[in-house]
């Protein structure tokens, strides 16, 4: 008996050291969690791991940046103040609502698939018709999950197709963005505006983003060329005008230029004035690209898609990371000759379904994040 009190002692003492340990752990923890919270979100960035890209993110951010020239996105409504009429119910394209809520869905489709696990933090888009087109994009779509914002131009094209960008609130804070008219030594000639967006990013640097859909080969590559090296002294004046004011901004030019790398008017982008203030191509070298072009005409793949960065921004370039996006999904079977083609929405006003006649194309760059204080 004596020995059964005894144990029956020693059991409660024992009970009452680990209750004694539980509670100064709880109070240890709840201490920690306390601190914990009390972190900036650049300390839990900085602490975070990049599990998207496979690698510990200790002091970086991953910036992906995208074109994409969706084809001809008109909203379903008649614009009295456009030639859009071909692109109505009752057009001659029969641009249904069904038609048009499949393009938006499968552009968003492209969008969420190019950006892997997470979406791209900036996009650019060009023939965009409207404002309509890109609420109903973010918000009627998967898109909407991810919270972008946009900004689009106000051009003055015949048929009335705009530039755009779509970014990502948290990855590129908005300052500002204007819509810049090209003057064209053709006074008649109507083209679409170039879109000019600057903002901020997570490390405090300014980036300034230039969205282009140059005037196209309509009429002869030839005879249309001077509608383009308009277009291109245009781009170059805004840069320099950017350059006057900081030799190291940040810039991208991306867009669809309907010019392959070695025609006249990429040319005066890369190498038209001083070296410092060329801009660099990152698809202007066909030997390093993953895909033999990003648009076919007539059998004969070309890169009219291309980005163009500053040499300052080039440094937060991810090796080998500027790609056309090619997925089987975005391409026509091999014909029997084993041949492939975008898999384009419209074959002249057969309607075929697809995503566009472009590729799109992006690059991913690491940004350096602001130290933990």
């Amino acid at each position: 008996m004596k020995i059964k009190n005894k144990l029956s002692l020693v059991i409660a003492c024992c009970l009452l050291i680990l209750s004694g340990c539980t509670d100064s752990n709880a109070q240890s923890q709840k201490r920690a969690n306390k601190k914990t919270s009390g972190k900036s979100l650049t300390e839990d960035r900085n602490s975070s791991t990049d599990n998207d890209r496979g690698r510990t993110k200790t002091n970086q951010e991953d910036f992906r940046v995208m074109f994409y020239n969706v084809e001809n996105l008109f909203d379903t409504y008649d614009d009295p103040h456009k030639n859009d009429n071909e692109f109505l119910p009752d057009g001659p394209m029969r641009w249904t609502p069904s038609r048009y809520y499949r393009h938006l869905r499968k552009t968003a489709q492209v969008i969420s698939a190019i950006g892997e696990w997470g979406t791209p933090a900036i996009c650019g888009l060009c023939e965009i018709e409207s404002d309509t087109v890109l609420i109903h994009l973010l918000n009627r779509t998967p898109l909407r999950e991810q919270h972008y914002s946009y900004c689009i131009t106000t051009g003055n094209d015949v048929r009335g197709i705009n530039n755009a960008l779509i970014y990502q609130r948290d990855k590129f804070k908005y300052l500002g963005h204007s819509s810049k008219r090209i003057k064209f030594t053709n006074k008649n000639k109507r083209s679409r505006d170039i879109l000019h967006v600057w903002g901020e990013l997570i490390n405090g640097e300014r980036l300034d983003i230039f969205v282009c859909h140059f005037p196209s080969r309509s009429g002869g590559e030839k005879e249309s060329e001077p509608d383009r090296i308009d277009a291109a002294k245009c781009l170059r004046r805004l840069c320099d005008s950017i350059f006057k004011i900081n030799d190291d901004a940040n810039i991208i030019a991306m867009g669809d230029f309907n010019d392959n790398p070695y025609d006249k008017s990429i040319q005066i982008l890369t190498k038209g004035s001083k070296a410092k203030y060329n801009l660099i191509n990152l698809f202007g070298n066909p030997d390093k690209l993953n895909f033999n072009g990003s648009h076919k005409f007539q059998g004969e793949w070309s890169q009219l898609d291309q980005m163009m960065i500053s040499r300052n921004w080039n440094k937060y370039l991810r090796e080998g990371s500027p790609q056309i996006f090619a997925r089987s999904f975005l391409l026509s079977k091999k014909n029997n000759r084993g041949e492939q083609t975008p898999l384009r929405k419209y074959a002249g006003r057969f309607y075929k379904g697809g995503y566009s006649d472009h590729l799109p194309i992006f690059a991913d760059f690491s940004l350096p994040l602001p130290s933990a204080r």
